[in-house]
């Protein structure tokens, strides 16, 4: 039995499970059922290990200073907050029609910020920064695919969850093959314990306060 430490040997041992050495174009497609499985993961997966911190500083040469880019990896945003200002306040979030109505009401006068939101590949900051401000972001990252990577900390806290996610991923291709039930079962108890364990470990997922729309500065 193979010992799954990196990339190659978990295509090794997804091969051994499959038992079909012989099927040249099925075995050809384990990256593919690899980076399927990483896509579910990045979706069903709350586990501290998920976060990541971020530091950026606001432009003030850029035509628009109250734009940030997020980091390649980001997934969703935890906290943002000023970390040069003087108890390095959080901002709070506010929906992208919520900032719109806030700069028509306010004129946008240049300040400290105070809120942010989401909007596509940035953050956006309000009131539009007035200084040089170092903004901290703590977010959830998509984890590191093995595509790019020989192996990441989830292949190696949780080996069982990439094997049985992968062949779970073989399911279209093998159709009736009654092992996709137990490769189910096992992909199945493996991310609820890692979920379960995410939860006992100082890992709060817990939503971001969303107010409804109108004046709430």
């Amino acid at each position: 039995m193979t010992e799954i430490v990196d990339n190659e040997s978990l295509q090794a041992a997804i091969t051994e499970y499959l038992a079909r050495d012989q099927d040249s174009t099925l075995i050809a497609r384990i990256p593919t059922f690899i980076q399927l499985a990483e896509a579910k993961f990045n979706r069903q997966l709350f586990v501290r290990q998920m976060e990541q911190r971020a530091i950026a500083v606001v432009d003030l040469n850029s035509s628009e200073p109250e734009f940030i880019a997020l980091p390649a990896d980001f997934q969703s945003m935890r906290r943002v907050r000023l970390s040069s200002v003087t108890g390095k306040p959080c901002l709070e979030f506010r929906s992208g029609a919520q900032m719109d109505e806030y700069r028509f009401a306010t004129s946008d006068i240049a300040a400290r910020p105070r809120y942010f939101t989401v909007f596509g590949g940035e953050i956006e900051l309000a009131p539009t920064p007035d200084a040089s401000y170092t903004v901290e972001m703590i977010y959830r990252q998509n984890i590191p695919p093995l595509a790019s990577n020989p192996t990441n900390w989830l292949l190696s806290m949780a080996p069982d969850l990439y094997l049985y996610g992968a062949l779970l991923e073989t399911a279209p291709y093998l159709k009736e093959d009654a092992r996709i039930q137990t490769w189910g079962l096992g992909f199945t108890s493996a991310l609820a314990d890692l979920n379960n364990l995410g939860l006992t470990s100082t890992f709060n997922a817990g939503p971001m306060t969303v107010r409804p729309s109108g004046k709430v500065w």
